[in-house]
């Protein structure tokens, strides 16, 4: 019998084609298409979000599908859920750094003590742990 503990898993995929020279960029993602391009102040068109509003964008997302699988499972009235992610820069002497300032609400009748656990489970979304341990980013040139 394998082993499959150690194996590692494909868990996300996509694909970006940039085929002139703007930063205009055609995003693809099993049957998705996206466009990603720069604002018009770095030079891009502003024909599609950002690359750093991708981030921000699954990150929300992340922890909105975390919050919505929670409360299902608990049966709570959490009516809408909305998370609000920026990306922050802030300068220092060290130099920059970055951080996600997340902001979620409900327009449900949840109680304070079940909003608190909301919050504790938000940090549970996948994304959120992948951003907060960091990852290894490795490029091959084919």
């Amino acid at each position: 019998m394998k082993n499959t503990v150690n194996e590692p898993k494909v868990v996300g995929t996509a694909e970006a084609l940039n085929q002139t020279s703007a930063y205009k960029t055609l995003l693809t993602s099993h049957d998705n298409t996206l466009i990603a391009d720069e604002p018009i102040a770095a030079g891009g068109n502003n024909e599609g979000p950002a690359p750093g509003d991708y981030l921000c964008m699954s990150l929300a997302a992340c922890k909105a599908i975390t919050l919505r699988m929670y409360v299902q499972r608990k049966q709570w009235d959490a009516g809408e859920i909305s998370v609000k992610v920026d990306l922050v820069r802030e300068e220092s002497t060290t130099g920059p750094s970055h951080f996600f300032l997340c902001e979620v609400s409900t327009t449900g009748a949840l109680t304070n003590e079940q909003k608190e656990r909301l919050l504790q489970i938000d940090k549970a979304c996948p994304i959120s742990k992948l951003l907060s341990k960091g990852s290894l980013v490795t490029s091959v040139i084919k």
